[in-house]
This record gives C-alpha cells, structure tokens and sequence, in this order.
C-alpha cells in the first residue's frame, strides 16, 4: 500500500515538528513509539515516518483505495490551519482545475452511477453506512469527513430514458489550501472506487 508513496515523504514528515503537523492536521501523536494518529473516513490509521509504515486499526479497512495512503501522507505534510469556508465547489473551481481534471484526471464517478443504476436507496444505505451525513442536494447527497479539515459531499441525479444516472463530489472551497490537484485527484478516486465498488 505505501509503495505508492515515495520515501521521501516519510522521511519529511519525520523531520518536521510533531506539535506543529497535529495542530495543523488536527490529529494526535504517540511519541514513545512515533506514529501519527489520523482519523479517515471513521478508521483511525497509524502513520510511521521513521519506518515508512501507514496501518489501519479496524479489523475492516471497508476496501479503501491505495491512493487513500497517498493522500494520508500528503495531508499530514501540507494541511493548514484554515477554517472551513463551508461553500461547496467541484473539481473545476479548483485552480488549475478546468485544465487538470480531466482525460486522464477525469473523476471516476461513473463508478458510483454505474454501481447504483438508478437504485437511490441502494445509494442511501451505502452512504449512511460509511457515515454518511445527507445533504438537500440532487436527488440524494452525503456529506464525508474525510479527515478533520477535508469534508466532501457525495451527490447523485436518478436517471431517466434521456439522461443516464449521474454522480457528482464536491469539496469545500479551503481544500485548494491543503492539497495539490493530483493529490485531490487520488482522493477523488479513493472515494469513488469506495462507494462504487461492492465491499469485497
């Protein structure tokens, strides 16, 4: 899983003040054993610097995504102190956005449409079973704490014999504060293949 992962993160992370990455982070520090705890979409993970480890304490990891690893690592490096601006925006709002998301950056959603197939209590149940916090948007729509300063919102439009289902993620405006757009991207495609694909 940390393969994806160049050491040179690690070992950056390892150089860097824990009291400042969990303030900015908004995460703990066990310092007789030096591991980062992060909490991920309800799973606590313990991040090793020094030995360029990432484990997951549940017993269940709900087959998360490699790129979650990534966009851990990442998170813990460059988040900031910056509250919530509370004001969704998608992936093209982004800086750079327009131009980055897409072909090979394209959003996977599909992946989410795909699965439900029209079947929005299907799409409820998978949401609220990963915590999920519905939202009064399109059809259906859930709100994540990816971590403690990274929400997103999960939306999803039934279908009809004109327009095919479709499905959407938002972020809050600050996420540009505290990530790249290939490391939103590896997010964006670790909650996809998430609630698009069936638990397995």
């Amino acid at each position: 899983m940390t393969d994806l992962i160049d050491n040179i993160h690690f070992q950056a992370l390892s150089q860097q003040d824990p009291k400042d990455v969990c303030r900015r982070a908004i995460c703990g520090y066990d310092d007789s054993n030096g591991y980062y705890r992060l909490s991920v979409w309800g799973d606590e993970y313990r991040i090793f610097p020094t030995q360029s480890k990432i484990s997951c304490m549940a017993k269940n990891t709900h087959g998360i995504h490699d790129y979650f690893y990534l966009f851990m690592i990442h998170y813990l490096l460059q988040s900031k102190e910056t509250e919530l601006s509370s004001e969704w925006i998608s992936e093209k709002d982004i800086p750079g956005g327009t131009t980055f998301f897409r072909g090979p950056h394209e959003i996977p959603t599909k992946l989410i449409s795909l699965r439900f197939d029209n079947n929005i209590e299907a799409f409820k149940a998978r949401c609220e079973q990963l915590h999920g916090i519905p939202l009064t948007m399109a059809d259906a729509a859930f709100r994540f704490r990816i971590t403690p300063r990274i929400p997103v919102a999960v939306l999803y439009w039934i279908g009809d014999e004109d327009f095919p289902a479709e499905s959407k993620i938002l972020y809050d405006r600050s996420i540009a504060d505290h990530l790249a757009s290939d490391i939103i991207y590896a997010l964006a495609v670790g909650i996809c293949e998430r609630l698009g694909k069936p638990p397995g």
